[in-house]
């Protein structure tokens, strides 16, 4: 088989690695029992969920009084968390659609747990427009389905309705590429499997048999999915923006927002990827020798991007308020930097604006700890954007007398923390029952990207040791 050497790129897969060695790597979580550190994150998750599954009981039996929802804010956490949720989802379809797409294969080592990423967070977004109706076992009346009421049916004209066109359409297109991308490897653990765990896995690989009509076939349709997914992605936050833009209300009623939800997903879309990806790569040290440096260094340099963007969106907004001439608008980005709730604007315009800025710094872009803090802090300041979007714009409305100042309840901040449980139960599972990593995919750039078959100077460059020492 003829090979393509790169001595400009580095490489991608490292440890001299053999086709037999990455399929023992990457299937062994699968296979093997749990170590201690899955364990410990599996309680700590738990946990998040046993706390928060109270506090959605209480939700759900007492209804949303148990919120701290008043007269002026009518959405609070529980929106605030859905946007944020939507947008935490885009990367993963990113990452594996669009590179695709681009033919980068960067995409290799980390498309499978991004994939996985999107889904799971998609599931958890959904349950807080559920539970903001108050009554959630009623919540398939968003659906415009034929009903025997009569004439009721929902508002087509309600950006909310599109939510729910865009977003489940989202996620079944993401389940569909997610899934199908699984069957190769799953026939592959099909394959080394005895017993009953064999005949599950052939029933999820649907009789997979490697041929070459497989193989074109598969390809194919990851192309067709790719081509599906990729507007969607653009779409889905788009039209989750139009909650705010085709509003009146000062602040949101402007057009900057589908472009600047987009670039703020993206971002912090590709921050919980590298989140995920580090721990992912302590729980499983093996996989240390797919999620390389380069991986990292790759997806900080989108995050630089889309943070740089969302910074110009901010000073956009400012800059539009002030020259509109309207003094509503110009009162509320007034009321945004300096009013009761100054100190979540300057965390929003210090995490998601100035920290990303340190990845400029090649040093910075490839550590490891480095990466992971901002990663976080980028988190907290997307979320920070949604509150500042949400909570300050509502506090302080056309009426004066109405003005109100609004801070969560446990039951808010438990919902949340359900979420976060939820989460990551859904994704350590996920890594005991399939494979993290794309196996068909990380052997088809081996040879191409794998340190063996790259020029010497690549070997001058960092090793799975530094990445297991910097983790």
């Amino acid at each position: 088989m003829s090979s393509v050497v790169s001595d400009i790129r580095p490489p991608l897969v490292m440890g001299n690695k053999t086709y037999h060695q990455i399929t023992e790597d990457i299937c062994s979580p699968t296979e093997e029992l749990p170590n201690g550190k899955w364990v410990m994150l599996l309680l700590g998750a738990l946990g998040l969920l046993a706390f928060g599954g109270l506090a959605l009981f209480v939700t759900i039996w007492f209804g949303i009084g148990s919120w701290y929802l008043n007269r002026t804010v009518g959405w609070g956490w529980d929106i605030t968390n859905f946007v944020w949720w939507v947008g935490i989802g885009h990367a993963g379809t990113l990452i594996s659609a669009i590179l695709l797409l681009f033919r980068q294969k960067w995409r290799t080592g980390v498309n499978r747990a991004a994939e996985a990423m999107t889904i799971f967070a998609v599931i958890c977004a959904a349950l807080f427009p559920g539970i903001h109706m108050g009554r959630i076992w009623l919540a398939f009346f968003v659906f415009p389905y034929p009903n025997t009421r009569g004439p009721l049916w929902v508002n087509f004209n309600s950006p909310l309705l599109w939510d729910v066109f865009a977003i489940s359409t989202y996620f079944t297109v993401s389940l569909l590429f997610w899934y199908m991308g699984l069957i190769p490897d799953f026939a592959t653990i099909r394959d080394r499997a005895k017993g009953f765990r064999k005949r599950i896995y052939n029933f999820a690989s649907f009789g997979w048999t490697g041929s070459a009509k497989h193989w074109q076939r598969w390809e194919a349709m990851a192309l067709v999915l790719s081509g599906l997914a990729t507007p969607l992605v653009l779409s889905v936050h788009t039209i989750v923006s139009f909650d705010f833009a085709t509003s009146v209300v000062p602040g949101w009623h402007t057009t900057i927002f589908p472009p600047y939800f987009v670039a703020g997903a993206i971002f912090s879309g590709f921050a919980m990827v590298q989140t995920l990806m580090i721990l992912t790569s302590i729980a499983l040290p093996q996989l240390k020798d797919y999620i390389t440096l380069q991986h990292i260094e790759s997806m900080n340099k989108v995050i630089v991007l889309t943070g740089s963007i969302v910074g110009v969106a901010y000073l956009t907004e400012l800059f539009i308020a002030w020259y509109s001439g309207y003094i509503y608008e110009q009162f509320a980005f007034y009321n945004r930097a300096l009013g009761p709730y100054w100190w979540s604007y300057f965390a929003m315009m210090t995490c998601n604006v100035i920290t990303p800025q340190f990845f400029w710094v090649k040093r910075m872009r490839r550590s490891v700890l480095v990466t992971f803090i901002l990663s976080i802090v980028v988190n907290i300041g997307m979320w920070f954007e949604r509150f500042v979007i949400i909570a300050t714009t509502l506090h302080r409305d056309f009426l004066p007398s109405s003005w109100s100042y609004y801070s969560p309840s446990w039951v808010e901040v438990g919902v949340y923390l359900f979420t976060f449980g939820l989460f990551g139960v859904l994704y350590l599972i996920f890594m005991r029952v399939a494979p993290v990593v794309a196996i068909a995919e990380v052997k088809s750039i081996l040879k191409s990207s794998g340190d063996q078959y790259c020029g010497e100077n690549m070997h001058q460059h960092e090793t799975a040791e530094e990445l297991s020492s910097e983790a």
